[in-house]
């Protein structure tokens, strides 16, 4: 098992609500979504070789414009991340993070070399200069944390998802350690931040999940069909690069606290 590769229990099957009965009504909207959500990715394809030259808040704009264009509405709280080198991390749940996390601060994504064979999405994070992970090659993990430490030296934002792997929303997963060996090298603060989905009735949802054997195209569609989903991204107090001494103790600064949803066992925990 690779440092990279870290499983959880969550699956579509034993964590993701079942979507209601989608009205005929319902299909052209959702195509619309969709169409959107595309188009948006194409203009992103486009307009990258401009790379740095667009304006951060541009790029935020688009962001929230593509998880906009799924039917999420979307609320940002806290401050807004500080400039130059900055590790983001969040929680995992859903493809929805990345643009979500991206609308905070634009940064440079660490994701599974998978990713950049998504259609049209790889493409784009290709071009955005996604630092690709070989998850299954544990000789590779001290060259990639010293490629993190780099960007984040010459200034660059790095975002992650410390936790490996995606998980329902009602559950969490650890913090992972060595992506916050790279925020240590370079001394750069870390920049928490906590992602979760609600309905417009204040209950907590997992529809948004992209969890186990999911498919993307599953998930698109249930995201598209969903009626008042709505995306709330916590942005807490960055941690400064003297704020712990090890990686073990920052990763555990930065790890959101447990959800305050009742208490629930996953499905795949007791059958």
């Amino acid at each position: 098992m690779s440092a990279w590769l870290p499983t959880a229990p969550c699956t579509p099957q034993g964590c993701v609500e079942a979507p209601a009965a989608v009205r005929a009504r319902t299909v052209p909207r959702a195509v619309l979504r969709l169409t959107a959500v595309l188009l948006l990715l194409l203009a992103g394809i486009a307009l990258t070789p401009l790379g740095g030259r667009i304006p951060a808040s541009v790029v935020r704009r688009w962001c929230r414009w593509i998880v906009r264009a799924a039917g999420v509405r979307v609320r940002i709280t806290g401050a807004a991340a500080p400039t130059g080198g900055l590790l983001l991390v969040a929680n995992h749940i859903s493809w929805l993070d990345i643009p979500l996390l991206a609308a905070v601060r634009p940064a440079r994504m660490l994701a599974k070399t998978e990713v950049r064979h998504w259609p049209v999405a790889g493409a784009v994070a290709a071009r955005g200069g996604t630092l690709f992970i070989d998850r299954d090659r544990l000789r590779a993990l001290p060259d990639t944390v010293a490629r993190i430490a780099g960007a984040l030296r010459e200034g660059a934002a790095v975002a992650a998802f410390p936790e490996g792997s995606t998980w329902c929303g009602r559950a969490q997963g650890t913090f992972r350690r060595a992506v916050f060996q790279a925020a240590l090298d370079a001394g750069v603060p870390v920049q928490p931040v906590r992602i979760g989905y609600r309905l417009s009735g204040g209950r907590a949802t997992t529809a948004p999940a992209y969890v186990g054997d999911d498919t993307l195209l599953a998930s698109l569609w249930r995201v598209a069909t969903a009626r008042g989903l709505i995306a709330e991204v916590e942005v807490r107090d960055p941690l400064p690069p003297d704020a712990a001494p090890d990686r073990r103790t920052l990763a555990r600064a930065a790890q959101p606290p447990a959800t305050t949803a009742p208490a629930w066992t996953h499905t795949v925990l007791v059958a």
